[in-house]
């Protein structure tokens, strides 16, 4: 079942120096995704001092009492030393077998944080398999009582606590994550401006009704809906929302075997026809080798929709450089 999530070796990991991930899951299925030795969230304090810089005092802090909380997670933040004033958010989701602090660790948001001056929420499973609720019922409507509205209360906490700006709130993950990505973007879409999701599936293709959390055929890529039904189950998450929808960037290698690659046209599917964009591409480039991006509805950094296609790569995302290009993609790098 959810160990389908899990596959791969714990190799890269360690090449990336996460001994706190490698110890957190020891004895346990491997973690996937597998990321890059590129990825620091920011140097320690004895590399700082041989580098003759100031290390940063912030930290990875881990908030109580947030709000209401049905999916009974963990909520941490990261403040940078130095915050804009009305800071952009950034909600951070990681993988299956992960956590907030894997997921700080291992990806570039938490150094992008420092550089641009936005705050960083990391949620954190708090269950065996350290998984997302993407499946139930509840967890695929608006206030539905499950995951997605802890995450929600962490979102409005940290608006309200920071100073934040309610208008630039965006959120992102990988695998697990990047399907938690796309239900928050269809529960919540007065909540967020806009996703990231990196080895996702679309709103609504792992749902269950059996209380189990895993949906085989939408893994392997097998679930096939028009443009309007994916688009249909969206909009049906949150009936009467009227207002704007979020803007979306999918990423996905056309290796990955955990969440395989068709599921990536089909999120571009739903998410062309929730933001009511024709499906054919406005541009088509390939912006480094072995990439072919393609957008939606506009030709811009910030265009409706975005899909960046890798071939030849497996389930793990995000390498380096991407966090950056999908804080491009946000706005909060401009």
């Amino acid at each position: 079942m959810l160990d389908r999530l899990r596959t791969g070796t714990l190799t890269a990991l360690l090449a990336a120096a996460l001994l706190t991930l490698s110890t957190a899951v020891a004895g346990a299925a491997p973690a996937a995704p597998q990321y890059a030795s590129t990825h620091a969230a920011h140097p320690s304090a004895d590399a700082a001092a041989r580098a003759g810089v100031r290390a940063p005092a912030a930290s990875l802090t881990q908030v109580a009492n947030f709000g209401s909380n049905p999916g009974n997670l963990r909520m941490y933040e990261y403040v940078p030393d130095t915050v804009r004033s009305n800071p952009a958010v950034l909600v951070a989701v990681h993988f299956c077998t992960g956590s907030a602090q894997a997921f700080f660790s291992g990806t570039e948001f938490a150094n992008l944080a420092n550089q641009y001056g936005f705050i960083v929420v990391y949620p954190d499973a708090n269950v065996s398999g350290q998984c997302f609720d993407v499946s139930s019922p509840q967890a695929l409507r608006h206030d539905g009582g499950s995951d997605p509205t802890s995450i929600a209360s962490m979102v409005r906490y940290a608006i309200q606590q920071h100073r934040a700006d309610a208008g630039r709130v965006f959120v992102t993950g990988a695998s697990s994550g990047a399907m938690m990505t796309d239900v928050l973007l269809g529960d919540y879409p007065d909540l967020f401006k806009a996703g990231a999701a990196f080895m996702g599936v679309p709103f609504g293709c792992f749902a269950t009704t059996d209380g189990s959390g895993w949906n085989t055929a939408c893994a392997n890529g097998q679930i096939t809906r028009t443009a309007q039904q994916w688009g249909d189950l969206v909009r049906g998450a949150y009936p009467g929302y009227s207002g704007a929808r979020p803007r979306v960037q999918l990423w996905h290698g056309t290796a990955d075997t955990t969440l395989r690659y068709p599921n990536f046209g089909e999120e571009i599917k739903q998410w062309t026809n929730v933001l009511g964009v024709s499906q054919t591409p406005v541009s088509t480039d390939q912006p480094q080798s072995g990439w072919t991006r393609t957008r939606y509805g506009g030709n811009t950094n910030q265009a409706p929709v975005e899909g960046i296609s890798l071939a030849g790569v497996g389930h793990s995302l995000p390498t380096s450089g991407m966090a950056a290009r999908a804080l491009a993609f946000f706005g909060i790098t401009t």
